[in-house]
């Protein structure tokens, strides 16, 4: 019989999050206005466009990024969402993912090369790596409903979390690869570190960037279903009342609509990492 007493870490953690909720109230309702705001106004802006006329432009981008085939590959992929009668639950999940990739990429690059230049910084950064990749993506969707009422805008916190970590460490991965010799080379130069960087270590470390934001970006359409059950909308809100109602059909069709956007979505930034890269002259 184990007689030690319990250690109350999930009271702990419950008082620390009843604090941030009673002393950030404001600032918690602040950020989700504004998330809000940004996904449905994205969606209602992206709903206006005749769905044939928004899968031909979204089609041409992709070519302009990646290639003709992988164009061609969305345009019929785009009309087939279309009609299956999936295009409004499409273009929701795509603005809660683009939302949620972006500040994910917006925060994760940064904090990958603040690593990659900092060895105390990569001390701290790595385990909280860990923690974000090992926890359980149910976990994330507890704290975030506290925060942020249930809705699309917990959806948008929970798939930042889940998905930045791959962004963070191959950023930090590409910049760390340079060869030392052309480091070397651009310090016999003179270079600054901000000149190194923007020059010489972020042009070469581009592919593994693109690698990391790629993953985000699968991360966070695996999180679509999952979000659902906080009442985030989108494709795998069908997926989710299809589970609930048990309508195989209906699932079936609503997941295959999601694997469509991530293979396009996939591809598109496949093509984007493999761009050829540009000189890195001084």
């Amino acid at each position: 019989m184990n007689n030690l007493p319990r250690l109350p870490f999930a009271d702990w953690i419950d008082n620390g999050v009843d604090w941030l909720v009673t002393t950030f109230g404001t600032v918690f309702d602040g950020i989700s206005d504004v998330l809000a705001g940004i996904v449905e106004g994205s969606v209602e802006g992206l709903n206006m466009v005749p769905s044939i006329l928004l899968a031909v432009l979204f089609s041409l981008l992709a070519w302009l990024i990646s290639t003709r085939r992988i164009a061609l590959m969305s345009l019929i992929g785009l009309l087939f969402i279309d009609y299956l009668g999936y295009w409004y639950p499409m273009l929701q999940m795509l603005a809660l993912v683009v939302t949620s990739v972006t500040i994910a990429i917006v925060i994760g690059i940064p904090l990958g090369i603040w690593g990659s230049q900092q060895a105390r910084a990569r001390k701290i950064i790595n385990p909280i790596l860990d923690l974000m990749q090992t926890m359980p993506a149910f976990v994330y969707l507890l704290p975030a409903i506290f925060f942020f009422n249930i809705g699309v805008v917990p959806g948008v916190v929970a798939s930042v979390i889940f998905s930045m970590p791959p962004t963070i460490r191959l950023t930090m991965l590409g910049i760390e690869q340079v060869p030392k010799d052309l480091i070397e080379a651009t310090e016999a130069f003179g270079s600054t570190t901000w000149q190194r960087l923007m020059k010489v270590q972020i042009p070469l470390a581009k592919p593994t960037i693109m690698a990391g934001v790629n993953q985000s970006i699968m991360l966070s359409l695996s999180m679509v279903v999952i979000a659902s059950m906080v009442g985030a909308p989108g494709l795998g809100e069908e997926v989710y009342r299809a589970v609930t109602q048990l309508k195989t059909g209906v699932g079936f069709e609503a997941g295959l609509a999601i694997v469509i956007v991530a293979i396009i979505l996939d591809r598109v930034t496949q093509q984007a990492g493999k761009k050829k890269q540009g000189g890195t002259s001084l």
